[in-house]
């Protein structure tokens, strides 16, 4: 894993309202996931709710229901970790294109924090518990707030009509 090209970004979440999305298998990777995009979330300014949902294959639904609720911006955060059965690439495809077809579909960012996962390791890696190497959620949750401020500013454009 090598952090080199992370770009170190503060965004104002101030006027925001955020929802994330969280799945419940893998309590203590998910439990960190929450923990870093909560921070950054705090630290924004961004007003924000959390919501739980069984696994990583009800967040499209959940998160898409969160926008179009007036959310103006959602955080998905699964965790997914390969087993012995094609089970695993059916979860995290229906995952991934359903969370890409929300933020199409709804015009609202989608900040995606679902680890896919070889083991509990790597995802023990990447879930910003103490001796993580990564913080994943905080990145959704920083990739979310920008994508926010982003659209906001090309809705705002005068030549974009």
């Amino acid at each position: 894993m090598s952090h080199e090209g992370t770009p170190t970004i503060a965004v104002d979440g101030t006027g925001l309202q955020v929802v994330i999305v969280a799945g419940r298998w893998h309590e203590k990777i998910s439990d960190g996931l929450i923990g870093g995009a909560t921070r950054v979330l705090e630290q924004s300014g961004a007003r924000f709710s959390l919501v739980r949902v069984p696994g990583s294959f009800e967040l499209p639904v959940a998160c898409k229901v969160a926008l179009e609720s007036g959310a103006d911006a959602v955080v998905a955060l699964g965790v997914i970790i390969r087993g012995g059965t094609p089970h695993f690439e059916y979860v995290s495809a229906a995952a991934t294109d359903g969370l890409t077809r929300v933020a199409l579909d709804t015009g609202k960012p989608v900040g995606f924090g679902v680890l896919t996962l070889d083991d509990e390791q790597q995802g023990l890696d990447r879930a910003g518990l103490v001796g993580s190497i990564e913080d994943k959620g905080a990145e959704a949750a920083t990739a979310a707030l920008e994508m926010a401020r982003v659209l906001a500013g090309l809705r705002g454009s005068s030549r974009l009509g």
